[in-house]
């Protein structure tokens, strides 16, 4: 995109060419799409841009059910996070649901600040202040600010993951159908998703790996595979 291109037309220039691309490698994959969605992931992560799930995992849409706010905190009262666990499990019954927090998250940085940001955020950032003061000599015993955000990052997935396991729906899902509960954390600086071992997923990694000939990725859409010892990708 150069500098004197308005950032929306040229997004809407992309997803016309991607339109085009993916209806001529695939004629049925619109219409299927049409049809209805049953995805075997529910992804609850941040609204970050550099953490965008379908890309990340190297799945197509269709593929991940989604629920993204700041900083991935994850509250028993928030009505939008708990009307997307009760669709995604009890009515498209999804097989995993996976919580990513990230490096570099501002929202962390933000919760270790004790000056206000302004605004909802302060409000918004609550529970995970909440987190920092349950946890405030081991966060004020790391030195360098990152690596302390990147400790917090991780506290407050696992502090996600108690909620998850504490949800009606999530507990009735577990016990009657093995739903899988997976708490992650992404490292932007190397595009690497690493199982923090929260959940009841017993510490399988989620990883992604794909075929590449010369410069295009060949073949069919990938997906995401959960079995016995691990994650793998397939071709559909």
């Amino acid at each position: 995109m150069s500098s004197q291109q308005d950032p929306f037309e040229y997004a809407l220039k992309s997803n016309d060419a991607w339109a085009n691309y993916k209806g001529h490698q695939n004629p049925t994959f619109f219409p299927k799409l049409a049809e209805g969605q049953s995805p075997s992931i529910l992804w609850l992560g941040c609204s970050d841009s550099r953490v965008p799930e379908t890309t990340l995992l190297g799945l197509q849409p269709g593929d991940v059910f989604t629920h993204r706010n700041i900083a991935n905190i994850l509250s028993p009262t928030d009505l939008s996070f708990l009307s997307v666990i009760e669709y995604a499990v009890s009515h498209i019954k999804v097989q995993h649901i996976v919580l990513c927090g990230h490096t570099g998250c501002g929202g962390c940085l933000g919760a270790l600040s004790d000056s206000r940001i302004g605004g909802v955020l302060d409000a918004w950032l609550t529970p995970l202040k909440a987190v920092r003061a349950a946890n405030e000599e081991e966060l004020k015993a790391i030195v360098d600010e990152k690596e302390r955000a990147g400790r917090l990052a991780v506290l407050n997935v696992q502090r996600g993951v108690e909620v998850l396991m504490s949800t009606w729906v999530v507990e009735e899902a577990v016990r009657e159908r093995g739903l899988k509960i997976h708490g992650v954390l992404y490292d932007i600086g190397i595009g690497k998703i690493r199982d923090l071992g929260f959940g009841n997923g017993e510490g399988k990694g989620v990883h992604q790996t794909a075929e590449v000939e010369g410069e295009l990725v060949k073949g069919n859409h990938g997906e995401l595979v959960f079995v016995g010892g691990g994650a793998s990708m397939a071709i559909r």
